[in-house]
């Protein structure tokens, strides 16, 4: 086993690289992996960021080894390349709860279709990841981990933020190369930005979401949390496709008639990263900025205004931004409390072992200060329509994405940019000390990009006094991931942020 490449902060093409030389064997990247989650992740600073662990990960990993001794070639892009899911896709063989403790005990027998997917790319599965009850919360506990909270691998006693939160700290604290997550509201790009990780929301239905369970069918969207853009680019590339049991994945069909990704890739020309950000207009709403006045908020401010100031010294325009009714769009077209009971039960209905209606559950799931939200979603009506504020939100909603087009398209802006989340992570106890009494109150971003149905993408670009990871999002037109990828490398170029934490 070769001494040359760092396991903290390797990259999917070192990997590859290594498999090609003799350096590393699948077999030996796997069990890597797996002996860091060991002594790390289950032990140690206990970081709590898995669940399930694969019992085949190593056999698989061998076969995959096989198959490169035999036919000197790769079976897929992501050939042995181990990762680790989300809690929330069903995993054949392996303890799936969608993160309710309701669930446990439930092993499905089918993959999700992404899941599939990328075992045919390759990939070596090493566990489920942990993530928020039932997805629907900024915090990282959930009665599927008895509560326990995952932990920030840059400062331990502070959150990972919700729902991803398991991907995004493995990931981070190198427990595996890739991670999937999936993003409602902010779920991918909160815990991403928490962890000095690149995280993409895609438009949804580029990325199947059959075997997920959902939290608002029409938000939903896997995606892929990386250290790296290129990997995320590339695993994203792996995820894209059409399922037929997934209508909403005909737009992958749609963008791929339409010439997209350019390149056939959406990995292809990042090299011309640094090329985009010379060229970049981008506009920055500094209505999502929180108040200088707030040392937590000017800590964020700080991080961000470097960054644009480097960024700016390269070639980029930065235009302040203003919409006059950013405020009612993100707190009224939020339909979580009309739609989301409606479609957990949906997919409960094809698990007749599990429980049938979501609000059974959670009265039961106890700790009851960490579900205040995920009880009002559950409580929810049967039927969205019987509440008359249902239609209003969607015709909102839709108006909301076409005046965010407008805007971008009348200042012939590439993107808008801001900070995920106005304040760095915040520590375990502020789940439920009163200091964010309820959901709404966390001053996270990430809703505008969701409620828009835009595609988006955090970068890191820097950490703040107390060494706390910040990272920038960039929303983009709808199918323009390629895009805001090449955005990202740019800034990944000039601004270089992403550091290992000390585990």
């Amino acid at each position: 086993m070769g001494a040359t490449i760092d396991i903290r902060e390797l990259t999917l093409g070192e990997a590859h690289e290594a498999f090609k030389t003799g350096a590393y064997s699948a077999v030996d990247l796997t069990a890597i992996y797996l002996e860091r989650i060991r002594l790390f992740d289950k032990a140690g600073p206990k970081i709590n960021s898995t669940l399930a662990i694969s019992q085949s990960a190593l056999e698989e990993a061998k076969q995959l080894d096989d198959h490169f001794a035999q036919t000197g070639s790769f079976r897929g892009r992501l050939h042995g390349i181990p990762i680790l899911i989300k809690d929330q896709a069903d995993t054949a063989g392996m303890e799936t709860m969608y993160g309710s403790g309701a669930c446990k005990g439930n092993i499905p027998t089918e993959d999700a279709f992404l899941v599939k997917q990328l075992k045919a790319e390759g990939a070596v599965i090493l566990g489920k990841t942990t993530m928020s009850e039932w997805a629907s919360t900024w915090f990282s506990h959930s009665s599927a981990s008895d509560w326990v909270p995952t932990k920030n691998p840059y400062k331990l006693d502070h959150d990972v933020g919700g729902s991803s939160c398991g991907s995004a700290a493995a990931v981070a604290a190198n427990f595996a190369l890739l991670a999937v997550a999936e993003d409602t509201g902010g779920s991918i790009r909160c815990p991403a930005s928490f962890t000095n990780l690149v995280g993409l929301r895609p438009t949804p239905g580029l990325v199947s979401r059959s075997g997920f369970c959902p939290l608002i069918k029409v938000q939903d969207t896997p995606g892929p949390v990386a250290r790296t853009v290129q990997d995320c680019a590339l695993f994203f590339d792996c995820m894209v496709g059409f399922d037929p049991r997934d209508t909403y994945t005909g737009v992958a069909a749609m963008a791929k008639s339409m010439g997209l990704p350019v390149g056939g890739s959406y990995a292809s020309n990042l090299d011309q990263g640094l090329s985009k950000i010379r060229q970049a207009r981008v506009g920055v709403v500094r209505q999502l900025f929180g108040p200088d006045s707030d040392p937590h908020c000017l800590a964020v401010n700080q991080v961000i205004d470097r960054a644009f100031s480097a960024l700016e010294e390269k070639g980029a325009t930065f235009i302040d931004v203003h919409l006059d009714t950013l405020e009612h769009y993100m707190t009224f077209t939020p339909t979580y409390l009309q739609r989301s009971r409606t479609d957990i039960n949906s997919f409960l209905a094809t698990k007749p072992h599990l429980p049938q209606d979501v609000a059974d559950i959670v009265p039961a799931e106890a700790s009851e200060e960490f579900l205040s939200f995920t009880s009002q979603i559950t409580h929810g009506p049967l039927d969205p329509l019987k509440d008359p504020e249902y239609l209003p939100k969607i015709l909102d909603r839709d108006e909301f994405k076409r005046k965010l087009d407008c805007l971008m398209a009348a200042l012939n802006l590439d993107a808008l940019a801001f900070p995920d989340v106005q304040i760095p992570p915040p520590k375990h106890e502020d789940a439920t000390n009163g200091r964010f009494p309820t959901c709404w109150d966390f001053p996270v971003n990430t809703l505008l990009a969701s409620q828009a149905r835009l595609p988006a993408i955090t970068i890191p670009v820097g950490f703040t006094g107390d060494g706390l990871p910040v990272g920038l999002e960039l929303v983009s037109y709808e199918y323009h991931e390629q895009a805001l990828l090449q955005l990202a490398r740019g800034i990944e170029i000039v601004v270089g942020a992403r550091r290992a934490p000390d585990i």
